[in-house]
């Protein structure tokens, strides 16, 4: 009896010890991770407020002797020729990202909804069908789509953006709100039908509030594909006018020399609304993931 006392607790502390060691792996790779996705944005930050030179320098200088915001001034000073670029290719693309946004919720939040409350012929098959786009990569549309745009004569106009990026995104869009509609249970909608409501004030009054974190996390995604996006961007438009981010920066880029610190100047400040509306709406998000993705 004593041996058998004696043997639980041992083996309740081998237990703890390997659990401890896969806490301490997890955390240990975790801190790897967050390494590893943070000091390319610290070196970007550092070689920003770098003189020309010390950009150039090898080995490369980690801490700038003189550090300078010159280049950030000249990126945000519409004085100059280099400032007013950035500040117009900035806000075409925040008016392009606003946009494609503000049309995928709009149009993806009804499509999600009849996809996950309405039985008609054809349902899977459609819902499917939608989702089977993501399985090519996007270059293999950039050939039909540009002479789609130019027999529209959308050809260097946000619109053509606007429309492609719309293409890209609802997929996704209507494959993760329809997951969440799954999870808003039925007799909710019933209940208000009930006292008197039509549908659509059901669905405005009970099923909206329900799932704003599904409708954010899907904003969110709508809006970093189009910010980021440069392929489409790149061969639809060429007026410098019209040009957004992602192709803007690379006139930082010339045949004989790369202005380093402005060109990473303009990616920080490229990366800011990102990463703040990341952090700011990510409860939303990370919601959205977890109650679209498991079934109660």
């Amino acid at each position: 009896m004593s041996t058998i006392a004696e043997t639980a607790p041992r083996g309740q502390t081998r237990r703890r010890m390997r659990v401890d060691g896969w806490r301490w792996a997890g955390r240990i790779f975790l801190v790897f991770m967050l390494l590893y996705t943070a000091l390319p944005m610290i070196w970007m930050l550092i070689t920003s407020i770098k003189s020309g030179f010390a950009a150039m320098q090898f080995p490369p200088q980690w801490w700038p002797d003189q550090p300078t915001l010159a280049s950030y001034q000249k990126l945000l000073d519409p004085q100059n020729s280099v400032g007013q670029d950035f500040l117009r290719f900035f806000w075409n693309s925040l008016f392009v990202s606003t946009v494609t946004t503000i049309l995928s919720v709009i149009v993806a939040v009804p499509a999600a909804y009849a996809f996950s409350r309405f039985s008609f012929p054809g349902r899977n098959f459609l819902f499917f069908a939608v989702l089977l786009r993501n399985m090519f990569p996007a270059v293999i549309f950039l050939v039909p789509l540009f002479i789609l745009m130019r027999v529209l004569g959308l050809v260097n106009t946000h619109g053509s953006l606007i429309l492609t990026y719309l293409t890209f995104g609802l997929p996704l869009a209507i494959w993760l709100l329809k997951g969440f509609y799954d999870n808003i249970p039925v007799q909710l909608e019933q209940a208000a039908r009930i006292d008197g409501a039509t549908r659509f004030q059901a669905f405005i009054m009970i099923v909206m509030p329900l799932s704003t974190p599904g409708i954010i996390a899907t904003a969110i995604y709508s809006f970093i594909g189009a910010w980021n996006e440069y392929i489409y961007a790149y061969t639809f438009l060429s007026k410098n006018e019209q040009l957004t981010l992602p192709v803007g920066i690379q006139r930082f880029f010339s045949e004989n020399t790369t202005d380093f610190p402005g060109l990473m100047a303009a990616s920080f400040m490229m990366s800011v609304p990102v990463v703040v509306l990341f952090l700011v709406l990510q409860r939303y998000f990370v919601r959205a993931l977890t109650e679209g993705a498991v079934k109660h």
